[in-house]
């Protein structure tokens, strides 16, 4: 039997780590990082600390195979949500994925999956074709629209969306100068309840399953996949997340969408 990985979660507590947490803990060795802790792992997978800090947070790096970074503000347990202030966003979102990758290359991790987010193009949502996907009550459905890919214009309409861009173009460094491969998920929305919300919701949900089936794909992928980002959308009868890179690099196949 292989040996299982070492797989370390920071922001497990949060509604995305928690979707994720049954399926990672049935796979792998799971230890986690988090400011407050997290209930259900022993005591000694259990690390107290501020990714913002990088002092703090170095122990928890100690073994671990490939990191889950999911710690961030302006999710959906975040307080402000995508609204949060600058200084937050800039603690949270660009030093702490900074010092995450960093952590991670100095104790000879091998790879850092990194939690992005669709967020990084809420702009087109602006636009038409696109306005009418995600109405909350639509009106003459588009005949067709132009799908956007990960190698679409970001267009971001919140500093969220700008940090999460950022940590994007970090983990490109990171991969381009060291050796750790980082492959980012742009998550689209997931919820507690596991349904997908009305209006947009329709076409931005990623279930559970899906989600979890993408996320162990790129904990897995070969180890020659240094750098990628993929959409991490189930197949949605309106989305316009383009998630068919996950399928032809990873093989995902979703079960789920709105139809």
């Amino acid at each position: 039997m292989a040996k299982k990985l070492n797989l370390l979660v920071t922001g497990l507590s949060g509604v995305v780590g928690q979707a994720l947490k049954p399926v990672l803990e049935e796979r792998y060795n799971v230890s986690a990082l988090s400011r407050r802790g997290v209930d259900g792992l022993p005591d000694e997978r259990v690390f107290k600390a501020n990714i913002a800090d990088f002092d703090s947070l170095q122990p928890a790096f100690e073994g671990v195979d490939v990191v889950l970074n999911l710690a961030a503000d302006g999710g959906m347990s975040s307080v402000d949500g995508m609204d949060g202030g600058w200084d937050t966003m800039l603690r949270n979102n660009i030093v702490g994925v900074y010092n995450v990758l960093e952590a991670a290359r100095q104790a000879r991790v091998s790879r850092v999956i990194l939690a992005s987010s669709g967020a990084t193009v809420n702009g087109y949502e602006r636009e038409e074709p696109y306005s009418r996907l995600v109405a909350t009550r639509p009106g003459e459905f588009p005949a067709s629209w132009k799908m956007i890919d990960e190698f679409a214009e970001p267009k971001p309409v919140s500093i969220y969306g700008v940090t999460k861009l950022f940590g994007e173009d970090l983990g490109r460094y990171f991969a381009l100068t060291t050796p750790l491969s980082v492959i980012n998920l742009r998550i689209s929305s997931c919820g507690p309840d596991d349904v997908p919300g009305a209006g947009r919701g329709q076409s931005i949900w990623v279930s559970h399953r899906d989600l979890q089936q993408l996320t162990i794909k790129c904990i897995e992928a070969p180890a020659d996949l240094k750098f990628d980002i993929f959409w991490a959308v189930s197949d949605n009868k309106r989305s316009y997340r383009d998630n068919t890179h996950a399928k032809e690099v990873l093989g995902y196949a979703p079960q789920d969408g709105v139809r």
